[in-house]
């Protein structure tokens, strides 16, 4: 093995943690990694530290003001019924967007930070 980074997650500031934490879990399936209050870490069941594929939460004072520089993708073969579930969870649909071969909705988690949910189209 070389001496390489490798992608471990994404930490997204919050004002507060735990509400995203909530959030991302429920939406996920993950469970907590770790919890300090101020910065919690979450990654999906049986995934330790260091294994890569984790979100974490950390606590900043000023609420987010402007649309995000980066986002996160998720994918699945039923994108209505999962933004259906994720908006009952408190994600906002914001819009509907297609490409040939693929299509996506872009949300809103409860503190505004943007997602996307894509999937195939036929």
């Amino acid at each position: 093995m070389s001496d390489t980074i490798a992608f471990g997650g994404v930490t997204i500031d919050s004002n507060n943690p735990a509400e995203l934490a909530e959030f991302w879990t429920a939406a996920l399936g993950y469970t907590v990694l770790a919890d300090a209050g101020d910065f919690i870490m979450i990654a999906p069941p049986g995934v330790g530290f260091g294994e890569g594929r984790y979100l974490a939460f950390q606590l900043v004072p000023e609420p987010k003001s402007t649309k995000n520089r980066m986002h996160i993708d998720f994918q699945t073969t039923t994108r209505q019924s999962e933004v259906d579930r994720l908006t009952a969870l408190g994600a906002t649909v914001l819009g509907e967007h297609a490409l040939p071969g693929f299509g996506w909705t872009v949300l809103h988690d409860p503190q505004g930070n943007e997602f996307c949910v894509v999937s195939p189209t036929t």
